[in-house]
């Protein structure tokens, strides 16, 4: 059974950010609260840790995998660029549930991208997760920690009945609030567009892109 480590979603202590950094620095896998459920953590720059992710999930490769940066200096590394329309909508919403979708760099398994030279990647809202990838040095992988076709977790013990034989340990921040996930914007092409509505609402989304002269779509 995965381990359990009680954090501070708020103020993380750094012992305990260090210790669950170490987890995910030796290929292991830590279920993590963010602003909305919880996510599956691995170091992204891991191959073998990538794979247990969707090993774990009992997903296939089809599907691309997002990531969690610690902040937004981080970000400059991963992506090929980061278009007008991204920095208007990464100042208006990060750190928050926004998860923007760039063309990838070099620097990103393609497994994560399922082939497609896209990656989802977002500032957490919660200070815990972001200080986690901070602690890691690297982006973590933000999948939701459940099975595929299960429901998300937003409790610790919710996490462990699903997937506590599979991971190694559970980052115990308390109840998430739940709800809808993150909205999903692609900011890769000439027009934005919207590919999940979530917690970010459409009509904010554009009233931040009509700054840029963009439409969405």
């Amino acid at each position: 059974m995965a381990e359990r480590i009680e954090i501070h979603s708020e103020q993380p202590d750094p012992r305990t950010l260090g210790r669950i950094a170490g987890i995910l620095r030796g290929g292991g896998l830590v279920a993590y609260p963010t602003e909305t459920f919880y996510g599956l953590g691995a170091d992204a720059m891991n191959p073998a840790a990538v794979d247990r992710v969707f090993a774990a999930k009992g997903r296939d490769f089809k599907s691309p995998v997002g990531l969690v940066i610690g902040r937004i200096a981080d970000l400059d590394p991963l992506v090929a660029e980061i278009p007008a329309a991204g920095r208007r909508l990464m100042d208006a919403f990060w750190p928050g549930p926004l998860t923007l979708v760039f063309r990838a760099s070099g620097t990103i398994l393609p497994r994560l991208t399922a082939g497609t030279g896209r990656i989802g990647i977002r500032l957490s809202g919660l200070p815990a997760a972001r200080a986690l990838a901070a602690a890691l040095g690297g982006p973590l992988t933000a999948t939701s920690a459940n099975r595929s076709g299960e429901r998300e977790c937003n409790t610790a013990g919710e996490v462990l009945e699903q997937l506590g034989g599979v991971i190694d340990a559970v980052a115990d921040g308390g109840a998430t609030t739940g709800g809808l996930g993150s909205t999903f914007v692609d900011v890769s092409g000439e027009t934005p567009v919207i590919l999940r509505r979530g917690a970010i609402a459409e009509e904010d989304i554009r009233r931040i892109l009509e700054k840029t002269g963009k439409k969405i779509r």
